[in-house]
């Protein structure tokens, strides 16, 4: 009876290697791919590694439960090497604290009566489907334990590697050179054409594609997938529902922010407003002042000035009359010289024209 295989199918794949369910399903039923995975996140020779063995292996098929979705592949290499392999598609915001955790975990593995000594180095692999660090993308990134002034690593027995599902334009010669740039795109393959080109000359690769195969053939492992792939839409909404409210909150910030500085401005601006009014003010009341001396001193000059006027008429008049000029004449001189009518001048004549 011949076995069918993935070189027969054609289309759309049912589920991408980002599935976590099928992720952690084709790595546990193909100990080829988990080796070859593994061998070219790691830079290692295949052949120099003698078993790859999951410490936490899944009964395929079982329905999960909720709490378990987020699942992790926990790895023995050689029975020296402990590996925590962990594929997140949806970027919750808090990937490098929750890898720490998670590398913390793998790390505190001593049994009782052990030496520290005795602790088997751990590796943290994050497959992530995002960019971690916007600001320094990178496809496949390694962090160590250092002396940050002179690089001296203090413990080679932990480490964090990064692989960037979404950055594989970015793929370096040495990733190339231990194909990881092939697993990414593996990962990322959403037809079976894509994957037949990859598979190609590649039995590890080929080895993995089998297993998706397969493994998609099966209705409870597709049931399992699917309710993978509810969760993550699920977790989607949640982290767009999440990234809404933060923005409507920092929009919110920053209108508050924006009217206390227009509050702050505003009053200082009132402050002005009342210093300017304030020297108004004083402007005002010392024009004031002024004006009311202008008017005393005015006041003052037209009594000055009404008492010259008056002392004019009497000397004209009684020099005019000292001198023998008749009346009518000297009546005439005091209407031109002070511009009067015949009443005002008579007026004054009658004053201080003796016998008249």
């Amino acid at each position: 009876m011949s076995v069918t295989t993935f070189y027969s199918a054609t289309g759309k794949v049912p589920y991408q290697l980002t599935n976590d369910y099928l992720f952690q399903a084709v790595l546990q039923s193909s100990n080829e791919t988990l080796k070859g995975l593994v061998c070219s996140l790691l830079h290692i020779n295949p052949e120099k590694v003698h078993s790859v063995v999951i410490t936490n292996p899944i009964e395929l098929g079982e329905k999960i439960d909720r709490k378990k979705f987020i699942l992790d592949v926990r790895v023995l290499l050689d029975n020296q090497l402990c590996l925590n392999i962990e594929l997140q598609v949806v970027n919750q915001g808090n990937w490098p604290e929750r890898s720490i955790v998670y590398l913390c975990r793998s790390f505190d593995q001593l049994n009782k009566g052990q030496d520290y000594i005795e602790m088997k180095p751990v590796v943290q692999i994050c497959i992530l489907d995002f960019t971690l660090f916007p600001d320094n993308p990178e496809f496949y990134a390694t962090y160590k334990l250092m002396n940050i002034k002179n690089h001296k690593i203090y413990s080679d027995k932990i480490r964090v590697s990064v692989l960037d599902l979404t950055q594989i334009k970015l793929a370096t010669e040495e990733d190339r050179r231990y194909r990881i740039q092939k697993w990414a795109k593996l990962f990322k393959a959403t037809t079976w054409e894509e994957i037949k080109m990859l598979a190609k000359k590649d039995k590890e690769i080929e080895s993995a594609a089998q297993a998706v195969y397969e493994l998609t053939a099966d209705e409870k492992i597709r049931l399992q997938c699917e309710a993978m792939e509810d969760y993550y839409k699920q977790e989607r909404y949640n982290q767009k529902r999440l990234e809404n409210a933060f923005q409507e909150r920092d929009k919110a910030i920053e209108e508050m922010e924006n009217y206390k500085k227009e509050v702050t401005f505003k009053e200082a601006e009132i402050k002005d407003k009342e210093a300017e009014i304030k020297d108004k003010e004083a402007e005002i009341k010392d024009k004031s002042k002024e004006i009311k001396d202008l008017k005393q001193s005015m006041a003052e000059k037209e009594i000055e000035l009404a008492q010259g006027r008056e002392d004019g008429f009497r000397i004209l008049v009684t020099s005019c009359q000292a001198l023998g000029v008749p009346y009518d004449k000297t009546l005439q001189q005091v209407k031109e010289q002070y511009g009067l009518d015949e009443k005002s001048a008579a007026d004054q004549m009658q004053k201080y024209w003796c016998g008249k």
